[in-house]
């Protein structure tokens, strides 16, 4: 599923109608009837529908799902809210086929008689405005969207909520709170958005045949799902032996946080890794080890045996290097990371204090010929770039694209919605997870699972994907079975895995 900005969702509107040659009234049709569909799967005959429409495609969308509910004996009344010398081209088209049908329509933008149509009608079908909107809404289309807000029953978007913006970094506005939205042919940008979220309620894309993958500019964001883990993750040979699937290197720990590394440790075991070293510092190998018993160990914190610089590793034996869980901050830590990123000839994640240590010299990653991989959550991701972590949150596509694109880094923003980012700009939302996963230790889960997936897949951008799909998968299927969004820890995230291999495979 593509995700899309307003101006690519134009662009492939313009291409399929004008350069494929499909009509446009033919395409209005089949968004209509798409989303009329799905609608009739939510409401029943008794319930009473207002259609609310405006001028321009929405309110043409809206004209086809009313006589498409018409002719089908749904209850069904239009308020038409912008004066009938308004509605033109293939919405006055479509207008015109619903009055046909002996549909009727009424013509008002008053609000006494927008209340009167939203509390005595069980439904309210908003059509209003699509995703042109850029800034706040003008009267009288924000008193209407401030009444329906505040009395409908149930609201169903067609597209996006009245009001919302399609694309990021945009705040000042009003907007519609769906109950459902039903997306037509590409996701919006704004629905992997903390602050624009949650005004599309349940949300569903919607297909209508338009044209993508005829484009030469194929937008280079999409979602990652249950489609894409069982078609890219690696089959396991039978022959294969531990060696096979990779050798890795799992760098953190300290006195005051050991159990991040052994989360770490144990989750990139369960994930599939072949053979895992923890490396980590002299005095709590001892205590992780009792938890993890499949791995091996590597001191890495004897600085005066080697003459005041981090220990002696052995990068040459290792496929890939995960560092900075609960490593610590001080200045024995950072020369550690920036010994990893001089030296490794592997792929290294950084996450954690691996990060904070980063931010006092990022250009050491543009150095690196080998890939890295960052995993920050926002607070970590406005800490790199020097912004609000409010600002990051509003523009996360944006910031991820650049940062990946200036360092030549790989960039995993964990979140509700984790968005991956390579180097050339090609983004990825993944769809699994939940907010039982807020506790802490899930990001050393998630790092983990990260560490086997990239010593299993030759695509590092297809390894980051599926690792989120795992994390975000088994904490679904927990909550599903036997747990809850209280009680779920990371340390169940890692015995979850097992249940995401046997069920998605």
């Amino acid at each position: 599923m593509y995700i899309v900005t307003a101006k690519e969702m134009y662009e492939m509107d313009r291409h399929t109608i004008q350069e494929i040659g499909l009509d446009e009234r033919l395409l209005m049709e089949n968004a209509g009837r798409a989303v009329s569909s799905k609608i009739t799967g939510i409401i029943s005959k008794q319930n009473q529908i207002c259609i609310f429409v405006g001028s321009g495609n929405n309110g043409g969308d809206g004209f086809v799902i009313a006589r498409t509910l018409h002719t089908q004996n749904y209850n069904v009344t239009v308020l038409q809210i912008v004066p009938d010398e308004r509605i033109t081209g293939e919405a006055l088209y479509h207008k015109t086929l619903y009055l046909n049908c002996n549909g009727s329509v009424h013509v008002s933008s008053d609000a006494t008689e927008v209340d009167k149509f939203v509390t005595s009608s069980d439904v309210i079908i908003d059509a209003m405005i699509g995703i042109g909107v850029h800034d706040e809404l003008r009267e009288p289309v924000y008193t209407i969207v401030s009444i329906i807000n505040q009395k409908a029953d149930f609201v169903i978007s067609v597209d996006i909520p009245t009001g919302l913006p399609a694309d990021e970094g945009i705040t000042g506005f009003s907007a519609i709170h769906a109950d459902w939205t039903f997306v037509i042919e590409a996701a919006k940008m704004s629905l992997f958005l903390e602050h624009t979220a949650p005004y599309y309620g349940k949300w569903e894309v919607v297909p209508i045949g338009i044209s993508i993958n005829t484009m030469d500019d194929v937008p280079k964001k999409y979602t990652w799902g249950e489609h894409h883990f069982r078609s890219t993750l690696p089959k396991r040979d039978p022959y294969a032996h531990k060696g096979t699937h990779g050798k890795g290197l799992a760098i953190g720990g300290s006195v005051e946080m050991p159990g991040s590394i052994a989360m770490t440790a144990k989750a990139a075991l369960r994930a599939g890794a072949g053979l895992l070293t923890v490396g980590t510092a002299k005095n709590v190998i001892s205590s992780i080890a009792q938890t993890c018993i499949e791995a091996t160990y590597l001191m890495v914190d004897d600085h005066n045996e080697h003459g005041g610089k981090a220990a002696a590793i052995p990068f040459e034996r290792f496929d890939c290097i995960v560092m900075g869980m609960g490593m610590g901050r001080d200045k024995e830590a950072e020369r550690l990371v920036m010994h990893v990123l001089n030296e490794a000839n592997c792929p290294v994640i950084v996450d954690a204090d691996g990060l904070f240590h980063v931010k006092a010299d990022p250009s050491i990653l543009s150095k690196r010929s080998d890939p890295i991989i960052v995993t920050p959550h926002p607070g970590e991701m406005a800490m790199l770039l020097e912004v609000p972590i409010a600002e990051l949150l509003e523009k996360p596509f944006h910031y991820s694209r650049a940062f990946a694109a200036i360092h030549q880094v790989y960039v995993v923003l964990k979140g509700k919605h984790t968005i991956i980012t390579v180097p050339d700009g090609k983004q990825a939302v993944n769809q699994t997870g939940n907010q039982g996963l807020a506790k802490g230790g899930s990001g050393d889960v998630l790092s983990g699972i990260i560490l086997a997936m990239v010593m299993q897949h030759k695509n590092i951008f297809q390894a980051l994907c599926n690792a989120c799909f795992v994390h975000g998968a088994a904490a679904d299927l927990l909550i599903r079975d036997n747990h809850s969004y209280y009680d779920l820890l990371a340390t169940d995230v890692i015995e979850g895995i097992p249940a995401v291999y046997r069920t998605f495979l």
